[in-house]
């Protein structure tokens, strides 16, 4: 295992177009990093130069105490877990596995690839599957497969190239447990790409936020939620995302679209001496003013569009957008993958609630939800850095929790199998 180290990473390729600008990040020994953006950010691009099959055009990379920018992918000690599997067909799931031991030409005996085969088999639960060929596998048994071809490796650092986009929606939740108890019993440094926030937000020990080729954060996933840096990183974080509406000062008076809000201390801290802002307010911040929910702010919403998921019901309420933050919120609608169709927040309300399309709902949320961001610079203005460091240790504290007991868990696996 080792650190992996970013600095100043830059990726320009011959036709002047650069895909990733000046990026740094330092990863510590068997910490789980996720690198998430839309499409086109850079991240795989990050990824493919850790490895060694992109040029890095300028910066340097180090893996432990080694630069290794121009060491060939199979200097570096790295295993890789492509979207596609990248299996031999021809091969069975035994010699998939044993394949990277096998290319060591001498290195290691039969014995010992059998024992790490098995190993690898035992801890993605393939053993049943060893004598079968790729082509006779689900997909979530070939992307075990797969990672089990890395296991045997015994590399410095797992890599993992958006691994689960390939597999149905039941699929991808059980293989991301499946990758999140893996790593935390092996303890190995990984490096994992995704478009999809869900992925990271439940696997990742930090989340790094790329962006047009620039890093916008890194930050644990509660970090990321509670205390975005800017209106992308809030935007992006979450699901359903955070919802951004006008906000018009006037006074001690800020005047959303559907209710006017008394401005506080904290309030009048963040927005300074501004009179246009744009206001985010989280989905879940949100409570019907009818089932006793005593907050500060009430106002009624005409409600359009109502989804029962089950363990939550979404109410969907248009508003008008103000004309001069209608760009950039745009914008970044696009840059989130949206379809930029009408302006509407989403309000996520009890299951068991009666409201229903075409309802006025009462609503209300307290003062303290709201997040403040400068207009123009996209600037998270309610932003609380001790707050952020406070996240970050209580992170920390978790991860070496979660390690300490996998690592007794194998202890007691590993006595239980000898005795």
């Amino acid at each position: 295992m080792a650190s992996i180290t970013l600095e100043n990473i830059v990726k320009t390729y011959p036709d002047g177009f650069t895909a990733v600008k000046g990026v740094d990040l330092d990863i510590a020994d068997g910490e789980f990093v996720i690198l998430v953006g839309p499409s086109g950010c850079g991240k795989s691009t990050i990824l493919r130069m850790i490895v060694g099959l992109e040029d890095i055009t300028d910066g340097e990379l180090r893996i432990g105490d080694a630069v290794v920018n121009d060491k060939a992918p199979r200097d570096r000690d790295l295993a890789m877990v492509f979207q596609n599997y990248a299996l031999y067909p021809h091969l069975s799931v035994y010699e998939n596995i044993a394949f990277p031991l096998r290319l060591q030409r001498g290195q290691f005996s039969e014995d010992e690839i059998d024992r790490k085969v098995r190993r690898a088999a035992g801890l993605l639960e393939l053993n049943e599957h060893l004598d079968r060929k790729p082509a006779n596998l689900s997909g979530g048994q070939r992307q075990r497969v797969a990672m089990g071809r890395a296991i045997v490796r015994e590399a410095q650092a797992f890599l993992f190239d958006e691994p689960l986009s390939n597999l149905d929606a039941k699929l991808r939740g059980q293989m991301r447990t499946e990758i999140a108890r893996l790593q935390r019993s092996l303890g190995t440094t990984t490096v994992y790409v995704t478009h999809d926030q869900t992925e990271a937000m439940t696997l990742g020990d930090r989340v790094a936020v790329l962006r047009r080729g620039e890093l916008q954060q890194v930050a644990s996933p509660r970090g990321l939620y509670d205390q975005p840096v800017n209106l992308f990183v809030a935007g992006f974080i979450g699901s359903p995302p955070m919802n951004f509406v006008p906000g018009e000062v006037s006074g001690d008076t800020l005047s959303l679209p559907m209710v006017d809000v008394p401005i506080d201390e904290h309030l009048r801290r963040a927005i300074g001496d501004r009179d246009l802002v744009i206001v985010g307010i989280r989905p879940d911040a949100f409570a019907e003013s009818d089932t006793g929910g005593q907050r500060e702010v009430r106002f009624d919403a005409d409600v359009d569009v109502t989804e029962w998921m089950g363990e939550v019901l979404y109410a969907y309420v248009p508003f008008q957008t103000h004309e001069a933050v209608k760009d950039q919120l745009d914008e970044l609608d696009r840059e989130l993958d949206g379809e930029g169709m009408r302006t509407q927040m989403v309000i996520a309300l009890d299951a068991l609630s009666s409201v229903r399309e075409g309802d006025v709902a009462e609503l209300s949320f307290d003062r303290s939800s709201l997040y403040i961001f400068d207009p123009s610079s996209g600037e998270n203005l309610t932003r609380d850095p001790a707050r952020a460091d406070e996240l970050e240790e209580q992170a920390r504290e978790q991860r070496r929790r979660a390690m300490e007991r996998a690592r007794q868990r194998a202890e007691r696996e590993e006595q239980a199998a000898a005795g």
